[in-house]
């Protein structure tokens, strides 16, 4: 099978055009917000997915009032 592979034959006559810069440039900016995206929710949710921290524990911030009297 000259020029081939076995599930792919190229077609006589078919070239097709190069995408606008347009579609280039969003694509890349799409794909950059996924990925940011999947990284942001990572850092919020893996220890939970990981099994490190348990989902009822809750997020332990500033509102946390330890000592202070205040329960």
């Amino acid at each position: 099978m000259a020029g081939g592979s076995k599930w792919y034959k190229p077609i006589p006559g078919f070239a097709p055009h190069a995408p606008a810069f347009k579609h280039v440039w969003g694509a890349k900016l799409l794909g950059a917000t996924m990925w940011f995206w999947i990284f942001y929710r990572a850092k919020q949710d893996g220890p939970v997915l990981l099994g490190l921290r348990h989902p009822w524990d809750g997020h332990h911030g500033h509102d946390d009032h330890h000592g202070d009297g205040h329960h």
